[in-house]
């Protein structure tokens, strides 16, 4: 099975629904969408949208990182060297995560498709199924609440609140929340760096009645070591996104002291499915939690993230919603959704189907 034609586009992909994070508010998106054609017949799907406040770099900048010069050398490659190649994909296209990204995952897609089996299957399943978490984003309490009660109502047990902005609307939005839907649900919250540390310390002792599941990313990135100087009691349960982009991010954020007790992995920071792997044993070996996280992105690279999360043995979190409030998108398949719960299908490589 050799590549024969490598094709790259971006697609302006609407939102259902606009929402905001603590430093923007989005109501649509882009992703760069690559196929990769062999002499079989065979595609390989591939897809990015990395976030430029975390990695400097976005659609467009990936879309041109991906011209016709910069993957030609691509052209006539055998896909059983898979290996070979997207280790060559990580030299080529080091500071753009995004075309990385989905290269190697849209390679690893072809090599599985060729071997006839799941990608999650080549990886070593090790879960059948995980429960996801979906966002609500920063609004007022009442809008958070029917938001919730909606999501409830879909089969997810699991949401994920936007916070950030202001300490006394943060706790009285997920008060509230909390009072109308009962301790069954869990509230695992995210501020994107929008506390201080002291800010952090208020806010864990007075929601912790809630019994939130955990706190994401609360400080700046630039403040590792208040991040280290945390009582273990609130460590333990901060996951670490901005914060960790590389392999070698992971490796200095699980010098003792840890900065943090859970790794959130999102193949867009790191740069697809290889990087991810290294940064997931460095966890591993450190004895952190893995969450797997995502932007807004396209039924593929949500797909390529959920075979590897359930290839991993130590994934204890998925926040792999990126692509539910997707007005189109440009695959079907991939992956079922079943009461909040993620699976994928039997289908060879990512499994994912031209629309």
């Amino acid at each position: 099975m050799n590549i024969k034609q490598v094709c790259v586009r971006q697609e302006d992909l609407a939102l259902t629904r606009p929402y905001t994070i603590a430093y923007k508010t989005v109501d649509s998106v882009s992703n760069c969408i690559v196929e990769l054609a062999t002499d079989t017949g065979h595609t390989g799907w591939g897809a990015a949208n990395p976030s430029k406040a975390v990695v400097e770099v976005d659609v467009d900048d990936t879309v041109e990182a991906l011209s016709a010069e910069a993957v030609d050398w691509l052209v006539g490659a055998d896909v059983r060297e898979i290996y070979r190649l997207c280790a060559e994909v990580q030299r080529r296209f080091v500071g753009q995560p995004g075309a990385a990204a989905a290269l190697d995952m849209a390679l690893y897609d072809l090599f599985t498709q060729y071997l006839d089996m799941p990608l999650v299957r080549y990886l070593g399943q090790c879960h059948t199924s995980l429960a996801t978490s979906i966002t609500i984003g920063i609004k007022n309490v009442d809008d958070t609440v029917a938001e919730g009660q909606e999501y409830v109502g879909r089969g997810f047990k699991f949401l994920k609140v936007k916070l950030g902005r202001s300490l006394e609307e943060d706790r009285e939005r997920l008060v509230k929340l909390r009072e109308t839907l009962g301790k069954d649900v869990i509230i695992r919250v995210d501020a994107n760096q929008g506390y201080s540390f002291l800010q952090l310390e208020d806010f864990y002792y007075q929601t912790l009645a809630l019994d939130l599941e955990l706190i994401e990313q609360p400080l700046a990135v630039a403040l590792l070591e208040d991040y280290r100087k945390l009582p273990k009691e609130i460590k333990d349960g901060i996951a670490l996104d901005e914060s960790l982009v590389t392999p070698s991010d992971a490796w200095q954020l699980a010098s003792r002291p840890t900065a943090g007790g859970i790794f959130n992995i999102k193949l867009m920071k790191c740069g697809g499915l290889t990087p991810a792997r290294e940064i997931a044993t460095v966890a591993k070996s450190a004895e952190i939690d893995v969450m797997w996280g995502c932007n807004d992105e396209s039924i593929i690279s949500i797909t390529a993230a959920l075979h590897l999360a359930l290839a991993t043995p130590h994934t204890k979190y998925l926040d792999l919603d990126g692509s539910f409030d997707l007005a189109r998108d440009v695959v079907s398949g991939g992956f079922v959704l079943r009461d909040g719960c993620l699976s994928v299908t039997d289908a060879s490589g990512l499994g994912v189907r031209r629309i």
